[in-house]
């Protein structure tokens, strides 16, 4: 894919927001004139659902690819290497692509809010649905920009180096603003849009209000703002109770929305995300579980290994025996056809049992910790860990395990400073690279190399 800078995003789009949306009527233009593209509510909401079009799974694909969750079996003889050995630079598209990506789905966000105040609703129930969608486009703005934040911050601390933090589809040249800054920037956009959309709200292939305190429970884990992460993390468990063990499966073949809460919807001709995994033509494992990853499983026990991993050893010599299943679809006519679960319950327990610990509530971070795997093991008996750093690895352990494969494992690991450490049983085809430190230039994302050029004030991550 090609690279894009900030400005490359904002100019241009009117072809592209024209072919999601087939909502505007534009002149011969390089950018878009709100006054012309938004003229009714219903505008709005095309031009809603074009900033939805834009997100995907590349950063999920990608970090799964860079930490120690998955392997690049000798089979793949197709794939771009430089992820997943580590050797990747600022001109490297498997990394630096969700750069333009993101920044485009924001780019749209602040179109249509710019044209908001101009378009007037023909009634009561119109003025409602603006408001709605004005918190949507707000939401998902913040959480745009949270993800470029986890994946392109120097750091996840005062002082680091964040993102530009864009409220306006202005052509300029941005500067990184720093950690703390992009954080309360989405606390200010994600609390406005929780005031915009109405608790009845339900459509999980749009943010919901329950969403918007996923996304608030995910910034206070990151910055470290316990409290909050406990209090917006118990707030969505509220609205979005566990699936039962029964149907955790399901959820992987959309045959169960349990316990989602947000999910990119996806129908034939979208991108498959399974297809990152396994090349259906050729039948090519291009990634697998890491033997890492399987060994912390109770396979016999734990709904989450068979839901996300297959065995089959009967593909032949020199192929992987196991293969990612939990994007393999439940459609044998697309396969690797799935939604996107963006955020799940699991996960916020999670964020609930680490906040709690990490404020010293022991045993109610062990009751978060239990009901979580009580709901994904079959006859789990209860654990108490005494002490707060036994429990936080325990925590962190069972992110690993609940988390696989959806973008969440290399943003922990750096977190809390901590190296990705492969396991020697995953070495073939990792030409030596096992261990990424701290140190290294790998450990954060690089600033494509098209941003830096186009623009002067942007700075790269650290030893690039």
């Amino acid at each position: 894919m090609k690279m894009r800078s900030i400005k490359q995003s904002i100019l241009g789009l009117a072809a592209a927001m024209l072919a999601s949306c087939n909502a505007l009527d534009l002149g011969p233009t390089d950018t878009i004139d709100p006054s012309r593209a938004f003229r009714n509510v219903n505008d709005l909401n095309m031009g809603l659902l074009g900033a939805y079009a834009v997100l995907d799974f590349t950063l999920i694909g990608v970090t799964s690819v860079v930490s120690d969750e998955a392997v690049m079996p000798e089979e793949n003889t197709v794939s771009n290497s430089d992820a997943y050995r580590w050797l990747y630079t600022s001109s490297s598209g498997s990394v630096t692509s969700a750069f333009a990506e993101y920044y485009m789905a924001i780019d749209r966000a602040n179109r249509v809010l710019a044209a908001m105040d101009q378009v007037s609703a023909a009634n009561a129930a119109e003025e409602q649905l603006k408001a709605r969608y004005r918190g949507e486009l707000l939401a998902l703005r913040a959480y745009a920009h949270f993800e470029l934040l986890r994946a392109y911050a120097s750091a996840y601390e005062p002082g680091a180096l964040g993102v530009p933090y864009m409220k306006e589809s202005a052509i300029g040249s941005p500067t990184r603003a720093p950690f703390e800054a992009v954080v309360a920037n989405l606390y200010g956009d994600l609390a406005t849009a929780k005031s915009l959309i109405p608790s009845d709200f339900t459509d999980r292939t749009r943010i919901t209000s329950a969403a918007v305190s996923a996304m608030q429970a995910r910034v206070a884990l990151y910055a470290r703002d316990w409290e909050l992460a406990h209090q917006y993390a118990s707030e969505a468990i509220e609205r979005a109770p566990l699936a039962d063990r029964s149907d955790f499966a399901d959820i992987w073949v959309d045959q169960s929305q349990a316990e989602v809460i947000w999910k990119l919807s996806r129908v034939v001709g979208d991108s498959r995300i399974g297809g990152f995994y396994f090349r259906e033509a050729g039948g090519i494992a291009l990634y697998a579980p890491s033997q890492k990853l399987m060994a912390t499983y109770d396979r016999n026990n734990d709904i989450r290994f068979s839901a996300y991993v297959s065995h089959q050893p009967g593909r032949g010599a020199g192929k992987s025996e196991y293969l990612v299943e939990k994007y393999r679809g439940g459609d044998p006519d697309a396969p690797g056809l799935t939604d996107i679960k963006l955020f799940r319950t699991g996960e916020l327990y999670l964020i609930k049992a680490e906040a709690l610990a990490e404020d010293n509530q022991i045993s109610a971070a062990n009751e978060a910790l239990n009901t979580l795997r009580s709901q994904r093991i079959a006859g789990y008996a209860d654990r108490h860990y005494g002490g707060k750093d036994d429990l936080i690895q325990a925590v962190y352990e069972e992110r690993y395990k609940e988390l696989a494969f959806e973008g969440h494992r290399f943003f922990d690991l750096r977190r809390r400073r901590l190296p990705v450490e492969r396991s020697p049983l995953d070495a073939a085809n990792t030409s030596g690279a096992l261990t990424l430190t701290p140190n290294q230039a790998q450990y954060a994302l690089p600033i494509p190399t098209d941003e830096l050029r186009v623009n002067p004030n942007m700075e790269q991550n650290p030893n690039y």
